[in-house]
């Protein structure tokens, strides 16, 4: 038996992790685990919204408008994910429909998530009157900051990552340790052997996605202070994260695909968005001049 390697490493930098656990035991019931997965969306989610706040005092918006349409947010965005990620996997759950309902057996596709918050926003706006670009702008830097935190969780739970890696950010983790559908033949020609046991080396893209977040919400920030028009935030975000994302998302190894195509969902949504970015943008800059 190997004892007392670590569970995951960074050799480029350095790092070993000797023990990760998935979560948190609970004297429940015999135990029961709570997962840092779920724990780092609920920290993103209070985060993003104390952001959204923030934002909403340039915007005169309330924090009870906004809290408001949070709880709708999350109960939709809840559902979408989870029909996101039902309906591009479709021929696992086609056989066993009872696991639909079965959250912690995992299965949450975040751009799913997303589009149903944007779907609630649109009708949460319309039944309270009130401009639903202009709200867009007020929450959605609190959006990407809930994302940079909460992608952490697949760190956590060994997943979301790429193809093989040599680069400086490289991580390698316990081969033991990872669902083998997302072990690609090339990753099984690098194993890597350390203190006797084996290890992948990958992409950590959880950790590209999580900077490329920080700095999508940065950029917001920034540009929330010379905002020029209501929807400028919104439709910055589509472009921004829809750009990083179609790149990191090329690297994953558990993408979600159209049927037999091959081609990612995650990453043929992502060019829409940016598309819709750019059109919007260059409209809505062409009222303004």
């Amino acid at each position: 038996m190997i004892l007392q390697v670590p569970a995951i490493r960074f050799p480029g930098l350095g790092i070993e992790i000797e023990h990760l656990p998935t979560g948190i035991m609970l004297p429940i019931g015999g135990g029961f685990e709570v997962k840092y997965y779920g724990i780092l969306i609920g920290l993103g989610v209070i985060c993003g919204y104390a952001l959204a706040c923030y934002c909403g005092r340039r915007e005169k918006i309330s924090s009870e408008t906004i809290s408001d349409f949070l709880i709708y947010a999350l109960i939709f965005s809840i559902i979408g994910a989870r029909l996101y990620y039902v309906v591009f996997t479709w021929d696992y759950y086609k056989e066993r429909p009872l696991q639909i309902l079965n959250l912690r057996g995992g299965g949450l596709a975040i751009y799913g998530g997303v589009l149903a918050a944007f779907l609630t926003l649109y009708v949460f706006t319309r039944v309270k009157k009130i401009s639903f670009l202009q709200m867009a702008d007020c929450c959605i830097a609190g959006l990407p900051l809930g994302q940079a935190i909460g992608r952490w969780g697949n760190f956590f739970n060994r997943e979301a990552f790429g193809g093989y890696s040599d680069n400086l950010l490289s991580m390698q983790i316990l081969k033991q340790d990872v669902y083998s559908g997302y072990i690609t033949p090339e990753i099984n020609s690098h194993l890597v052997t350390f203190q006797g046991a084996e290890y992948i080396q990958v992409h950590p893209t959880f950790l590209y996605e999580s900077l490329w977040n920080v700095g999508v919400v940065i950029l917001l920030l920034i540009a929330h202070r010379h905002k020029k028009f209501n929807g400028q935030l919104f439709f910055m975000y589509l472009g921004l994260y829809g750009l990083g994302r179609f790149f990191i998302e090329g690297l994953r190894t558990d993408q979600l695909t159209i049927g037999s195509t091959g081609l990612a969902v995650s990453q043929l949504l992502s060019v829409v968005l940016v598309m819709i970015s750019v059109i919007a943008m260059a409209i809505k800059g062409r009222k303004q001049s």
